[in-house]
């Protein structure tokens, strides 16, 4: 009868302390409800390294999986986001990724990029170009190496390592091809001759603990290469071979795309969120087309690759891959990368601009005056109009091709023009020497002398020397004497 005993303060304090208990366990279960569906949100922790030479379009390729026209090449160690949106579920994420600098002396930046924390969540992509195909094995072992010795490096405790490495392997063994699932079957169920053994399976060789996939760019320069260089379609196969050989060797996918033409980017883009987002992939391995190759990861084995043995004719399988592509004497130089200016001081830069202004003089100082330049002066009494400007003013001489048809007519006007003018300033009586006066050499023909031989022709009469002046010049200003003639 303990209930009796209490008070009815003591009964609301326990019906609050419930209350209060149920609001907590309320609250609980809501978080506790969006922690459970926070699993299916896209993860924002996955990452995608791209590793290659200079020139070997990664850039390219990434902003052409961004959807973007103008790619900006960096140096370095290059950021960029994917955007990636799940339409069924409404979700959206960005996946970040890398881009390392072709030159290998930027290797260590890779510590960036990729280290412990990222290893399970990083794929990688390893570049290539079709415009150097000489060059392609080489690369690729080389990146793949460089990535090797770089997870060396990490020092990731061997557990863990080979928790990442089974990752790897699982995923390479159970592929199927789209269509080989049953829906509505929780255990998928292989069409007959497809059953793997986990234990009798085919086995990366080489297992980094890493997806990788290995993309062939600018593919359009196949048609290039066999008109300037001569390549047969077996040469074409001998280089697939090579390259398949060297995905199963590590467990990766291939892809050959071309930016330019637009050639499966869209399919590795979408094989791209089937491997990191578990998104639907039906596309199943393409290898028809030469230059739009697609093979997925665990899809290629030995067989498969007999195809393309079979159809060598003129090549072994077993030849070295440097014997039978071969550099040509006359391809381009390899790419140099221009040299880093540094920038000078700003104060010292003004400096030397504020010296060399200084030693600079005026473009008119000590520099002769040329006749061009000097000014016109004409005599006060005289004006210039534009018929004398030009045939009559002194020292112009008219063009003996103007002189005819209309051109002349208006030539010889302007000559009678200048002559009577002569009279008119002759009669101001200034003295002889005076500002109207010239003095010619007897070689020179003048505007006026041509004026008195014009009206001479056109008086009919012929021209007598003036004692004044020589046979060969004749002055018709101020300094020519009064003659009773033309007084009259």
């Amino acid at each position: 009868m303990a209930l009796l005993g209490k008070s009815n303060n003591d009964v609301k304090l326990d019906e609050n302390t419930e209350a209060g208990e149920d609001d907590q366990n309320l609250w609980l279960h809501i978080l506790s409800q969006v922690q459970d569906s926070s699993h299916s949100k896209l993860p924002s922790c996955k990452a995608l390294l791209v590793l290659g030479d200079e020139e070997s379009g990664k850039t390219s390729l990434i902003a052409k999986l961004q959807g973007k026209v103008d790619p900006r090449k960096g140096c370095g160690l290059e950021y960029h986001c994917i955007y990636v949106r799940d339409e069924y579920r409404d979700d959206h994420t960005t996946l970040g990724v890398w881009v390392l600098d072709g030159d290998s002396f930027h290797r260590n930046l890779l510590k960036f990029a990729l280290n412990k924390e990222t290893v399970p969540n990083t794929t990688v992509i390893l570049t290539a170009s079709m415009t150097e195909p000489w060059n392609i094995i080489e690369s690729l072992q080389n990146w793949a190496l460089i990535l090797e010795e770089h997870i060396d490096r990490l020092r990731i405790p061997e557990e863990i390592l080979q928790e990442h490495k089974n990752r790897v392997l699982k995923r390479f063994q159970e592929y199927l091809e789209p269509g080989a699932e049953i829906s509505n079957v929780t255990s998928p169920i292989r069409p007959p001759g497809t059953e793997k053994d986990p234990l009798n399976s085919q086995q990366i060789k080489i297992n980094l603990g890493l997806d990788i996939i290995v993309v062939i760019t600018k593919t359009d320069y196949m048609s290039i290469l066999e008109k300037e260089h001569d390549y047969k379609e077996e040469h074409f196969d001998f280089i697939q071979l090579t390259i398949r050989n060297f995905c199963l060797l590590y467990g990766a996918s291939l892809f050959y795309v071309s930016v330019k033409e637009d050639k499966n980017c869209d399919l590795l883009l979408k094989y791209l969120m089937n491997r990191v987002y578990s998104f639907p992939f039906r596309t199943p391995a393409l290898v028809v087309e030469k230059d739009a190759v697609f093979i997925p990861a665990g899809w290629d084995n030995s067989k498969k690759n007999g195809i393309l043995v079979d159809n060598l004719t003129t090549i072994k399988s077993s030849d070295a891959y440097d014997e039978v592509i071969v550099k040509p004497s006359g391809s381009r130089k390899p790419f140099q990368r221009e040299a880093e200016v540094m920038a000078e001081d700003d104060q010292s830069f003004l400096c030397k601009l504020h010296n060399l202004l200084n030693q600079q003089t005026p473009a008119s100082v000590g520099r002769p005056v040329t006749a061009q330049e000097t000014p016109v002066r004409t005599s006060p009494g005289v004006q210039k109009t534009a018929d004398r400007r030009i045939s009559g003013s002194p020292g112009v001489q008219a063009s003996p091709k103007k002189i005819d048809g209309k051109a002349g007519a208006v030539a010889g006007e302007g000559v009678l023009q200048n002559f009577f003018n002569s009279l008119l300033n002759r009669r101001t009586g200034a003295p002889i020497g005076g500002p109207m006066s010239t003095v010619r050499s007897p070689g020179d023909k003048t505007p006026r002398h041509d004026a008195v031989a014009e009206l001479d022709k056109l008086s009919g009469r012929s021209k007598k020397p003036s004692p004044f002046s020589s046979p060969s010049d004749v002055s018709f200003g101020d300094d020519a004497p009064d003659t009773p003639s033309m007084q009259s």
